[in-house]
């Protein structure tokens, strides 16, 4: 967003590897690890920036592997993303720590709240995905992540070369006379925020720049959302707060309404009339303020 001045750097990792990340906010404040949605990348974290500094808190947003700026890590695996989360949570000095996922961030989340219940003091999830290998059916998806999910499961090679494929047009930059017609394909209420030029820059160039790093990158990261999560929701016993719009068309908000049945320490919020962008955008003041009390 014009006028913010982003810090970062990048983290060393045991192979070899680098996860690159930006903070936003107050840079003195409670510290929060931002998980980002997909397929998008660590600029995301910008949607937060206002609303931190006027509550000091500080946000870390990492790439994950093979994401923008962060090394590629081929066949990885979420069961490795807590490992990264206390590197980073170490190289920074942040003691305990909360942390924000936002829409597909949401697994990196949970497994890190399990993982990690010494370090982590509470989580707040956003319009989050569901463990997709759980479902019994697809209905409440995005109908481009069913025709994608069906496509991987017969032809996983054929969706990969479409990724290959799609890069080139998913990377660029459409000119601002064209947004209006890409505000038409979403709900009213999303496209009623994304009509502010900030607000449309810090989703969709985060989402650009993520396919500008590798189409491989965004690949692994989404094959991750089709596979089992590997840990038990039910021992997560970091509480975690569930926020979800009644007009959210990417996941049903009634995927939180049952996850909230399994997490044993939760607290759920189901905003009347707010979409999958308009959620995070115009409440987060009221996500933070309830992560961090």
């Amino acid at each position: 967003m014009k006028g913010m001045r982003v810090r970062g750097g990048f983290l060393d990792l045991a192979d070899g590897g680098q996860i690159a990340y930006d903070e936003y906010g107050d840079a003195a404040g409670v510290p929060v690890i931002f998980c980002h949605g997909w397929p998008s990348s660590r600029s995301m974290a910008q949607l937060t920036d206002a609303a931190a500094r006027k509550l000091g808190v500080r946000i870390i947003s990492p790439d994950r592997p093979g994401i923008n700026g962060s090394t590629f890590r081929p066949n990885r695996t979420l069961a490795e993303w807590p490992k990264v989360m206390r590197r980073l949570a170490t190289k920074l000095s942040l003691g305990r720590f909360r942390v924000l996922a936002v829409s597909g961030g949401a697994p990196y989340a949970y497994v890190s709240a399990w993982a990690m219940p010494e370090r982590i003091v509470s989580t707040a999830v956003v319009s989050g995905v569901p463990p997709i290998s759980e479902l019994p059916n697809h209905a409440g998806l995005l109908r481009l992540y069913r025709w994608m999910l069906a496509v991987h499961a017969k032809e996983p090679a054929l969706a990969r070369k479409l990724f290959s494929v799609a890069r080139p047009f998913a990377s660029f930059q459409p000119p601002i006379r064209l947004r209006p017609l890409l505000l038409k394909l979403l709900p009213p209420g999303d496209a009623d925020v994304l009509r502010d030029s900030a607000a449309f820059e810090s989703c969709f160039e985060s989402a650009r720049c993520a396919w500008r790093g590798s189409a491989a990158g965004v690949m692994a990261d989404g094959e991750i959302y089709s596979q089992p999560w590997g840990f038990p929701l039910e021992e997560i016993r970091v509480p975690v707060h569930l926020w979800h719009g009644t007009k959210d068309r990417t996941f049903s908000y009634k995927y939180s309404e049952e996850l909230s049945e399994r997490l044993p320490n939760c607290r759920l919020n189901i905003v009347e009339n707010a979409g999958h962008y308009s959620l995070p955008i115009r409440y987060m003041d009221r996500i933070l303020a309830a992560l961090v009390a």
